[in-house]
């Protein structure tokens, strides 16, 4: 769906209420699928993501397709090893170019039965359920947490539970703590030692749990609001000490000019009067990667130059995430530089509307990265403007209603 929209008001004041953040819905879910009694969540995730996952796991199909959905694939790579039958496991053709050989070696030394049926260390897989006993195994930890919560999300099911070794630094760890956090509020302790995680044989146990609304899509009105001439938002039901690691996009905005104001029902974004920003912003990204884009693209539009570093996991997201900013910025005439290590730098440059089109790559976080920079070219076209339904149906609407386009 092409979309062409425009920044009719620079001055944004109102509510947004954000679809439950999918990172707890998804792990929320594969939990539930683990207990032995029923359990009841509350404001569940209407992002394609999660709405899939569900599916899946409530139907159990023979051929399990997730489309673009990652934490689908991963998460139910580990959660379908449990399953008696045989399921095959595929998704989209990006998906297919995204590895997962990090954790089916994990997997399979653990007991489970995995084939690739195309290419070794990609989907699709075929997965014989009901071999996997648990025990020990090792894995490199730097790639991707999500193979890592994919592990954890099952080991408490496990005859033998789980002891992990991991090999290097932990990628995104706010990601891992939130896994162990929802774990551990359902029951299910662990322990670390060093670089080892165990987590033993245990029950879930069946606590409602109502999901927190989600910080990752709060990040792209703390980028409106910086780009605005004025803002004041209420985003209700986020929380101060939030399981989110993206939470911390409220911090880094304080740099950016907008300020975080925590109410008990939720929280208020206010453009700061009178902001000065800095010669140069330098932020680290590694232990919340889904912010980059929102990051390079709000450094872009207040002509601020700055450095992105542990961007390693960009490269095999929805896209090449790297490669997507320097190409998209270009168009709107901010120079974006690749550099050793996974680092983006970003040259402060004159913003203008674009000739060509803002090409998406199916990545719903490209669109709604490069969205709030109409608040300061006036025109932006979108290739694809549905991708957003991977995580935030709702993004276009919500604009829509406070005025913004």
């Amino acid at each position: 769906m092409k979309l062409t929209i425009s920044g009719n008001k620079k001055i944004l004041s109102g509510e947004v209420l954000l679809t439950g953040s999918k990172s707890e819905s998804n792990r929320a879910l594969i939990i539930q699928s683990l207990c032995q009694e029923p359990l009841l969540l509350h404001n569940l995730s209407e992002a394609q993501d999660t709405v899939t996952l569900q599916k899946i796991l409530q139907e159990k199909p023979v051929v399990a397709n997730v489309g673009p959905a990652g934490t689908a694939m991963r998460f139910l790579a580990a959660r379908l090893c449990l399953e008696p039958g045989e399921f095959v496991l595929t998704g989209s053709e990006r998906m297919k170019q995204r590895p997962i050989g990090i954790l089916v070696d994990a997997l399979k030394t653990l007991g489970a039965n995995i084939e690739y049926l195309e290419k070794d260390g990609f989907p699709p897989l075929k997965i014989t359920g009901g071999t996997i006993k648990g025990r020990y195994t090792k894995m490199d930890g730097s790639v991707s947490s999500q193979f890592i919560s994919a592990l954890c999300l099952i080991a408490p099911v496990l005859n033998n539970g789980l002891e992990l070794e991991f090999i290097g630094e932990i990628a995104s760890k706010p990601y891992l703590d939130m896994t162990l956090d929802m774990m551990r509020y359902f029951g299910a302790e662990h322990q670390w030692n060093g670089q080892k995680l165990t987590i033993p044989h245990q029950t879930y146990q069946t606590e409602s749990f109502t999901v927190e609304p989600d910080w990752s899509a709060a990040s792209y009105w703390y980028a409106l609001a910086a780009l605005s001439e004025q803002t004041e938002i209420k985003l209700p039901h986020l929380k101060k000490d939030s399981l989110q690691g993206d939470s911390v996009v409220a911090a880094i905005f304080e740099k950016l000019g907008v300020s975080t104001r925590y109410q008990a029902d939720g929280i208020v974004i206010k453009k700061k009067e009178n902001y000065s920003p800095p010669a140069f912003v330098e932020i680290d990204c590694e232990k919340y990667p889904d912010l980059a884009q929102t990051f390079a693209t709000t450094l872009a539009g207040l002509g601020i130059p700055g450095r992105l570093s542990g961007l390693k996991s960009l490269r095999i997201k929805e896209t090449d995430r790297i490669t997507a900013l320097i190409t998209e910025l270009a168009k709107v005439g901010i120079t974006a530089t690749e550099k050793e290590g996974f680092v983006l730098e970003i040259a402060a440059g004159k913003l203008h509307a674009p000739t060509e089109t803002i090409h998406t790559y199916e990545d719903h976080r490209m669109a709604m990265a490069f969205a709030p920079l109409v608040l300061k070219v006036d025109t932006l076209s979108f290739d694809d403007a549905s991708v957003v339904g991977k995580s935030y149906p709702g993004f276009w609407e919500h604009l829509k209603t406070l005025g913004v386009i």
